[in-house]
């Protein structure tokens, strides 16, 4: 099984141009389509969203992203075993879906090399269809990456330095994930369970719970939320709008227990 996340949107045909690549290399690849709307060259939105589907997929599942601000320039086009492979540009995208995968083995794609595989030009601007796709249709269909790529160490990867700051009892922490209702998803993780949330840029104190109809309809909220990251929520509305947030934005908070 091959998963794809981009940036590419629904309303252009980058979307079907990679599939049919794929297919065109292997004809028996299943692709799931995760999301093709990951905010235009956001390289952490991109990073969070494929790690909520490496969680839950199988292992040897192949997960493409291409959100690739840098594409036809010097950064590397890379491919990371572990119990679930990665196929994604080396810019950061790689952070967290690394931290579940167990990563063994990384290779950097040569592009001459793919290009014997795929028998067509590669766009310096779409590598998308003419590199990463490519390659997963390759690992799929049991092609090694030794025949395309080279090996390299995975110490040697780009990762995004999202770790949150902590000042005696504050955290300042980083929106990593809006979703389309709106909640914010800050990247603090394997907290102790508090009470109250103090939002210190905002002067709010909001209640920490377990589901959004807990408070009345317009009404802040915490909550673990389904990815086990720290959420800002408001009940049938949008934090994000109320907060005036969106993704890396640093959010100063104070759990009260």
């Amino acid at each position: 099984m091959i998963t794809v996340t981009t940036d590419f949107g629904l309303s252009s045909p980058y979307v079907g141009e990679m599939k049919v690549a794929m297919l065109r290399i292997n004809p028996d690849a299943k692709i799931v389509d995760v999301t093709h709307a990951v905010t235009r060259h956001s390289i952490l939105e991109g990073s969070f969203v494929m790690e909520q589907v490496v969680k839950y997929a199988p292992p040897g599942t192949i997960h493409v992203g291409v959100i690739d601000p840098g594409v036809g320039t010097e950064r590397r086009a890379i491919v990371i075993e572990g119990e679930q492979w990665l196929v994604v540009p080396d810019n950061g995208l790689a952070t967290l879906p690394m931290k579940h995968i167990r990563p063994r083995r990384a290779w950097e794609i040569d592009l001459e090399k793919i290009r014997k595989f795929t028998g067509w030009k590669i766009s310096s601007t779409f590598h998308g269809r003419d590199v990463f796709g490519p390659a997963a249709a390759l690992i799929e269909k049991g092609i090694k990456p030794e025949e395309f790529a080279e090996e390299t160490s995975p110490d040697s990867l780009v990762r995004l330095n999202i770790e949150p700051e902590v000042k005696g009892d504050v955290y300042t922490l980083t929106v990593i994930y809006v979703d389309d209702f709106g909640n914010v998803i800050l990247n603090l993780e394997n907290y102790e369970r508090p009470r109250e949330v103090e939002l210190l840029d905002f002067g709010l104190k909001i209640p920490y719970l377990d589901t959004y109809g807990q408070v009345e309809k317009g009404e802040l909220l915490a909550l673990p939320g389904s990815h086990d990251y720290l959420e800002i929520a408001v009940n049938q509305g949008s934090a994000a709008e109320v907060l005036n947030l969106k993704v890396g934005d640093k959010v100063r908070v104070r759990l009260w227990r």
